[in-house]
C-alpha cells in the first residue's frame, strides 16, 4: 500500500478507515460527548457515558498490547512525548467544555452532523477549525506559548499514569496499562440496562477499535517508511484547522491522517444518515443561536488547543496511553459543559 499511494496517502487513508467508523458510531451508536453528560445530568441515564468507559476500556487494551509488543513507541506518540501542563487541561478543558455546551456539539458530533445535512454544524467546523490553527501557529501562538509552555520529554519518565505505576512498582507499563483497561470494560459492562441494547456495546467497542486503527496504522506506516510521520490516532480540534487549509492548498502541501480521519467521520456520518434515512438538510433560523454557536465554536477551538485535545483526542487517544492529562482534561470538560448545559436549561435562576 505504501508502495502505491506513499506515506503520507497511506497515513491518509488510515484516517479515512477509522474516521469511518467513528462516523457511524455517532449516527447509528448514538455516540456523543454532550448528549451522555445531558443523559447523565438531566436524563438521569448513564448508558451514553457507559458507552464512553467501554470505548475507553477497548483503547487501553489494545494500545497497551500495540505497546507491549513494540508494534507502538509509547513515547513517540503526542501524549506522552510531551510534559504534562496541569493549568492547560484544566483551563482549556473548561473553555472546551463550555463552549460545546454553548454550540451543541463538539468538533467529532459536528462533523457527524454534517454528515446528515446539518448545516449549522458546517459553521461550527470553520470557525473551530480556524480558532484551533490560530491558536496553533496564528496570533494567539505567542500568548498560548507563554501562558500554556509545554516541552518534549527528554527521558524515559514519560508523563503516564501506567508508567508512573511501574516505577513505583517495577512491574511492566504495559501489564498495567492491560490491566487498567480491563477493569474500566468491567466496571462500564457492569448494567443491566446496558446489556438491554447490546448494539451500544457494539459501537462503542468500534469507537475503541477506531482509535487503535490510528495508532497501529500510523506506527507501521513510520516503521517501514523514511517520512517523518509520527504515530497518531483520532482527535478534531486542530485536525479540523488541517483539514480546511489542505482543501484549500493541497497541491503544495501532503495529505495527512488529519485530513483523512476528518473525511472519513464526514463519510461515515453521511452513510449512517442515509442507512437510518434520517438525512435532511438544515439551517438555522435565529441568529441568537447562530451566533452562540460560532462563541462556542471559538471556545473549543482555543481550548482544544491549550488542553492538547478535544473530547477524542485527550478522552479516547490520550486515554488509550494513558497519559495523565487524559482524565484530568475529560473532567474539566465535563464541568465547563455542565456549567453551560445549567446555564442554557436552567438559567441559573433559583429553585423555588
Amino acid at each position: 500500500m505504501i508502495d502505491l499511494i506513499g506515506e503520507y496517502g497511506a497515513s491518509a487513508l488510515v484516517g479515512v478507515v477509522g474516521g469511518i467508523l467513528l462516523g457511524l458510531a455517532a449516527r447509528l451508536g448514538r455516540f456523543c460527548t454532550l448528549g451522555a453528560i445531558e443523559d447523565r445530568l438531566y436524563g438521569g441515564s448513564d448508558l451514553r457515558l457507559r458507552m464512553w468507559g467501554i470505548a475507553i476500556g477497548v483503547a487501553i487494551v489494545g494500545t497497551f498490547a500495540l505497546i507491549a509488543t513494540g508494534a507502538l513507541p509509547a513515547a513517540d506518540t503526542l501524549y506522552l512525548g510531551l510534559h504534562w501542563n496541569p493549568l492547560g487541561s484544566v483551563l482549556g478543558g473548561l473553555a472546551f467544555g463550555y463552549g460545546m455546551a454553548l454550540a451543541g456539539n463538539c468538533g467529532y458530533g459536528a462533523l457527524a452532523r454534517l454528515g446528515g445535512g446539518d448545516l449549522r454544524s458546517f459553521v461550527i467546523v470553520l470557525v473551530m477549525g480556524v480558532a484551533a490553527y490560530a491558536t496553533v501557529s496564528g496570533p494567539l501562538a505567542p500568548l498560548r506559548a507563554a501562558l500554556f509552555p509545554i516541552d518534549a520529554v527528554t527521558d524515559d519518565r514519560l508523563p503516564g499514569i501506567a508508567h508512573g505505576l511501574a516505577r513505583l512498582t517495577g512491574l511492566g507499563a504495559p501489564a498495567i496499562g492491560i490491566a487498567l483497561g480491563l477493569a474500566l470494560l468491567a466496571a462500564s459492562l457492569a448494567s443491566k440496562a446496558l446489556w438491554q441494547t447490546p448494539g451500544t456495546v457494539f459501537w462503542a467497542a468500534i469507537v475503541g477499535a477506531a482509535i487503535l486503527t490510528g495508532w497501529a496504522g500510523t506506527s507501521y506506516i513510520r516503521a517501514h517508511g523514511f517520512e517523518p510521520i509520527a504515530p497518531v490516532s483520532h482527535s478534531f480540534s486542530a485536525p479540523l484547522g488541517e483539514a480546511i487549509l489542505w482543501w484549500m492548498t493541497g497541491s503544495v502541501r501532503p495529505v495527512s491522517f488529519a485530513v483523512g480521519s476528518v473525511a472519513g467521520v464526514w463519510i461515515g456520518a453521511f452513510a449512517g444518515s442515509l442507512i437510518k434515512g434520517h438525512f435532511r438538510w438544515e439551517a438555522c433560523e435565529d441568529p441568537r443561536e447562530l451566533r452562540r454557536q460560532i462563541v462556542g465554536a471559538a471556545l473549543m477551538g482555543v481550548g482544544a488547543v491549550v488542553a492538547l485535545g478535544c473530547t477524542i483526542g485527550q478522552g479516547l487517544s490520550a486515554f488509550s496511553v494513558l497519559a495523565w492529562s487524559a482524565p484530568v482534561t475529560f473532567a474539566a470538560i465535563f464541568a465547563g459543559a455542565a456549567f453551560g448545559l445549567r446555564q442554557l436549561i436552567e438559567g441559573f435562576q433559583p429553585a423555588e
